[in-house]
């Protein structure tokens, strides 16, 4: 898979709100919330253009229901994908990935740390920027080695996910 960040892109929300809408039609009653999570997510830093959303359900096991009807919007069907207690779809245009779907049980750990990551990077740009440069460089580095870009990241996010977190905790009690 190429490795290709580019500047913001103001749309990406539209395409993350039509979207989201698709899927949750698809998913029906079960889905609680759809958020917007990923570096698309993030104003004003460079992103693979993937939007990423983040399902919240109330059964996990119920999603695979619905597999069929994520296939007829053109997603593919890639179970836990590496995180237990997830289901994972991707999509891809022309050969050129666009659309990730994460799935998980609402109120569960992984929405926390996903929604404390964006929410902190939102309201922190210095460390936004700090990210946004390290992608870039990443990019330039790894341009056909997408396990070596997302290696190279690992760090910096989960230094990031503890700051955000910490954050995230405390702001709810202020």
């Amino acid at each position: 898979m190429k490795v290709e960040v580019v500047p913001h892109n103001p749309r990406w929300r539209g395409k993350f709100d039509d979207e989201s809408k698709h899927v949750a039609l698809t998913l029906g009653e079960n889905v609680v919330a759809i958020h917007h999570i990923g570096s698309t997510a993030i104003p004003h830093i460079y992103a693979k253009p993937i939007i990423d959303l983040l399902v919240e359900v109330e059964n996990i096991a119920k999603v695979d229901d619905h597999s069929l009807g994520m296939e007829a919007l053109a997603y593919e069907v890639m179970g836990e994908f590496g995180i237990p207690g997830r289901r994972f779809f991707r999509k891809e245009n022309a050969g050129t990935r666009t659309h990730h779907v994460h799935i998980f049980t609402v109120r569960s750990p992984e929405v926390e740390r996903h929604l404390a990551f964006r929410d902190y990077m939102i309201a922190h740009p210095e460390d936004a920027q700090k990210y946004s440069e390290l992608k870039r460089k990443l990019a330039k580095q790894y341009p056909n080695d997408i396990i070596g870009y997302m290696d190279g990241k690992d760090g910096f996010i989960k230094e990031m996910q503890k700051k955000a977190l910490v954050w995230w905790t405390l702001d709810k009690f202020e």
